[in-house]
């Protein structure tokens, strides 16, 4: 197994060659702690790391690095996902360190969705980065222990680095040519959006054999269970980059209302079993939003079970 960088949780499962799984926090609209470690606790025992989201789809939440405090608090290990949309340079720089400080070890680099996705348009979005500058940002900061400024720092972090990439959506060609822009920028690990498409998948993957990426790069592919046909629609109408092929919603609004939930959880499980047989995939990254208690069956039920839980 190749040295760790970061002495991450996450690091480890991956480089020992272990599939690995990773699930999603919804935070909380809230400023109860509890909030936090219940979810947390429901996603403890299936997952390798947990990711604190950092006001996905430009709506307010707790904020990623007050979720990883908590976690980090409980003895979970965090993936801090940073978006640029919010934060300049410096706040972005200053919140890398904190978290270090705090025990982060796995951060996800993001660009962020725009204002305009969320239910407060009237922000004024920044942008200083892009997710190939934040990544070559906390490269910097870890690897040469300076700012952008050139400034030293006295004891740089040490972090593994992930980004977020779409095979789903076109331009199709150029999907692994940005994932190889990543790469060169620092990522160490990509988790996909949601993959309801496995023959897409299965020809972004070969593409980035053919760059080579899949030995250079840990891949995770998105995964989630759908509640309903109706959501389905509104899912693929309404969140930016999410595609959803007409025979999943067609296959959801085949069964009764009341079964659509079960039938959403086996479309998933059934996605993850497929993409766990493609060369260079490493792992799933699971997005349940507000389906938390469903985590724990797809995860058995995909064979992926037993893990080593997280400690407390």
């Amino acid at each position: 197994m190749a040295p760790l960088k970061s002495g991450s949780r996450l690091e480890h499962v991956l480089r020992s060659g272990r599939f690995a799984v990773t699930a999603e926090l919804n935070p909380p609209d809230s400023a109860d702690p509890q909030s936090v470690y219940e979810r947390a606790l429901v996603l403890s025992e299936v997952c390798d790391a947990i990711n604190a989201t950092d006001a996905s789809g430009a709506n307010v939440h707790m904020s990623s690095v007050g979720v990883c405090a908590l976690l980090t608090r409980a003895g979970y290990e965090p993936v801090m996902q940073v978006s640029c949309r919010d934060r300049n340079r410096i706040a972005i720089q200053g919140d890398l360190l904190g978290a270090a400080a705090m025990g982060v070890r796995n951060v996800l680099c993001i660009t962020g969705d725009g204002v305009q996705a969320g239910d407060q348009p009237d922000a004024k979005p920044v942008f200083d980065l892009d997710s190939v500058t934040l990544l070559r940002t906390a490269r910097l900061l870890g690897e040469e222990g300076r700012f952008l400024s050139g400034r030293q720092l006295d004891v740089p972090p040490r972090f593994f680095l992930g980004a977020a990439d779409n095979p789903f959506a076109p331009p199709f060609e150029f999907r692994p040519l940005r994932l190889a822009k990543k790469v060169e920028a620092g990522a160490d690990f990509i988790q996909t959006q949601y993959c309801f498409d496995v023959p897409r998948l299965a020809e972004y993957l070969r593409a980035v054999r053919d760059l080579g990426l899949h030995e250079r790069v840990f891949i995770l592919v998105g995964v989630g269970p759908l509640r309903s046909a109706r959501a389905a629609e509104w899912i693929r109408t309404h969140v930016p980059g999410v595609v959803i092929p007409d025979a999943i919603i067609r296959r959801l609004a085949g069964v009764p209302a009341a079964r659509q939930q079960e039938e959403g959880k086996d479309i998933c499980v059934e996605i993850v079993r497929q993409v766990r047989e493609l060369e260079g995939v490493s792992g799933v990254h699971v997005m349940a939003f507000r389906q938390e208690q469903l985590v724990a069956r797809i995860i058995e039920e995909a064979g992926l079970l037993p893990r080593q839980p997280q400690k407390r």
